[in-house]
């Protein structure tokens, strides 16, 4: 089952913001997440705030319905405009996630975007992204999803091989996700990309290979490839618990990264993020980079995080729970924290350094500066950049990204 909220202040019932947290404003993007928490069946890895059916039947009634949901979430963009108030910043990325956005109708995606240009306005060169199981779209809904403003889509892949599907719980076959990638490129979608796991217990390297290059040759111009983390609570760590099946260890992680980015530098995909390869700059997913470099999104739905001027929040996670607060002129914020120069700088830290361009080093105290010299000794950092005032990891060091960031950070 999905993770538990964080602590927090409580949010006000009107959901507004510190005057502070608008300073500056015109100087940042603004984006918006809209998470959409259907799906069909549940991952047997996942434990993302979604609902299958049976999970919702009896306890969210009617306000948790697919039916409904959009004009739900769109109450929610009409309270961003209010509590954003004469912000006058267009939106320049818009990230529709999930759960599975793609089972609502083609129509209600985009009229959810709709009511973000209406409100807010997008920016002319605005990215407008769908998360999409291969199974849950065919040509004609990706052409609605076109023709209504979206242009870029992410596919969710995972592997080529059926075995691996199957323990993890997906449902599409070998095949359907490049059948995809083909399918928006002539619904007119510029911008593709497919999400592949890694170490999946069963998983061989040969396996690997074979996804990386089903991917590659399907024609995206971005490929993501996550390590697979196994969930306390999930059916997978079960599973293995049991002795069903094997636990991947760190070392073959590790074995199946290199192994990636040697065939996507082959194929001429370049790192921009420890886990993001692209073919361009233009191919890169601005809304994510939106994330690691602490810009404003406003996340709309239920379980959706968003951040504003240093001031992040969340919401309730249950659909029924998120309706009842909107229908009832509430904010449906659970919880909301307002980060100290401390807090942002650490984070600032935390998250480029899994950039390409990586962080100032400026950003670093004296231990960290300590630290960043040994790393560069070990071969962790780049040394030209180094030299230029920055931290930027080597292949090594995205390796051990997690505790290089713990030593920078002190």
């Amino acid at each position: 089952m999905p993770s538990a909220l964080p602590d927090g202040e409580p949010v006000p019932d009107d959901g507004s913001l510190p005057a502070s947290a608008l300073a500056g404003s015109a100087d940042r993007p603004l984006g918006f997440y809209l998470h959409v928490p259907y799906c069909a069946t549940r991952c047997g890895y996942c434990d993302f705030n979604t609902y299958t059916a049976t999970e919702l039947r009896g306890s969210g009634g009617v306000l948790a319905s697919r039916d409904n949901y959009a004009d739900t979430l769109i109450d929610e963009i009409r309270l961003a405009r209010k509590v954003l108030g004469d912000d006058p910043r267009p939106v320049r990325t818009v990230f529709v996630g999930g759960g599975t956005p793609t089972l609502l109708a083609a129509g209600d995606l985009v009229r959810m975007l709709a009511a973000i240009r209406d409100e807010f306005g997008l920016a002319e060169d605005a990215e407008v992204t769908t998360e999409a199981n291969p199974e849950s779209v065919d040509p004609a809904y990706l052409s609605a999803l076109r023709e209504g403003g979206f242009n870029r889509v992410s596919f969710g892949m995972q592997s080529a091989r059926q075995h691996v599907l199957k323990v993890l719980d997906r449902t599409h076959t070998p095949g359907r996700p490049e059948a995809c990638v083909a399918e928006a490129r002539a619904a007119g979608f510029d911008h593709v990309n497919l999400d592949l796991i890694y170490g999946t217990p069963g998983e061989s390297d040969d396996d690997w290979r074979a996804s990386l290059e089903a991917a590659i040759g399907a024609g995206p111009d971005h490929v993501s490839a996550y390590a697979l983390i196994v969930e306390e609570g999930t059916q997978l760590a079960r599973r293995i618990r049991r002795g069903e099946v094997p636990m991947t260890d760190d070392d073959v992680h590790a074995d199946r990264y290199l192994i990636a980015d040697s065939v996507f530098a082959e194929a001429g995909f370049d790192w921009y993020e420890v886990s993001n390869w692209a073919t361009s700059e233009a191919g890169r997913c601005l809304h994510n980079e939106l994330y690691w470099r602490g810009a404003d999104w406003w996340g709309a739905g239920p379980g959706a995080h968003s951040h504003v001027g240093g001031v992040r929040w969340w919401n309730v996670k249950h659909p029924g729970a998120y309706a009842a607060a909107l229908a009832s002129g509430k904010s449906p914020g659970a919880g909301r924290e307002l980060l100290s120069d401390e807090d942002r700088r650490v984070e600032r830290i935390l998250l480029e350094l899994r950039l390409r361009e990586g962080v100032p080093l400026s950003l670093l105290r004296a231990e960290g500066l300590s630290a960043s010299r040994r790393a560069l000794g070990e071969g962790l950092l780049e040394a030209r950049p180094y030299e230029e005032g920055r931290a930027v990891l080597t292949l090594r060091g995205r390796l051990l990204a997690d505790a290089v960031v713990r030593d920078l950070v002190d």
